[in-house]
């Protein structure tokens, strides 16, 4: 096996950003920003990660709402709540607009008034062709 096939493992302080929950685990993340480890004293690079175990209600049982720290939470409500809105305008102005039967025979109808409205082309005689552009 290659010695450089693999990245570095190393212990990595993983840092829940909803509850501020710290835990050690190993990685071959690379991380620059370090802190200390409340429970240990030593210096460890450090990963912030926006939902553990410790923050997501699944694995709490509190039955609480998602605690959101990044902000994603209100950002997917914002672009539903667009959504919805669209829907509903395009609901209404379906509603306005005449059903494609009714248009059909909107259109149908103004077609024969045009016909009728408009006098007959008189034809242009076509000029007999001479034999010595042939």
């Amino acid at each position: 096996m290659k010695e450089q096939g693999h990245p570095p493992y190393q212990e990595v302080l993983f840092i829940d950003s909803a509850t501020g929950d710290e835990f050690l685990c190993g990685s071959t993340m690379r991380p620059k920003a370090t802190k200390t480890y409340s429970k240990d004293g030593k210096s460890y690079p450090v990963c912030f990660v926006p939902i553990t175990s410790a923050s997501h209600p699944f694995f709490n049982k509190s039955g609480e709402k998602l605690v959101d720290a990044e902000g994603r939470i209100k950002k997917f409500e914002k672009r539903y709540q667009q959504a919805k809105t669209a829907a509903v305008t395009a609901a209404k102005e379906a509603e306005a607009a005449p059903s494609p039967a009714a248009a059909a025979a909107a259109k149908k109808a103004a077609g024969k008034k045009s016909a009728v409205a408009k006098p007959a082309a008189a034809a242009k005689p076509k000029a007999p062709k001479s034999k010595a552009s042939e």
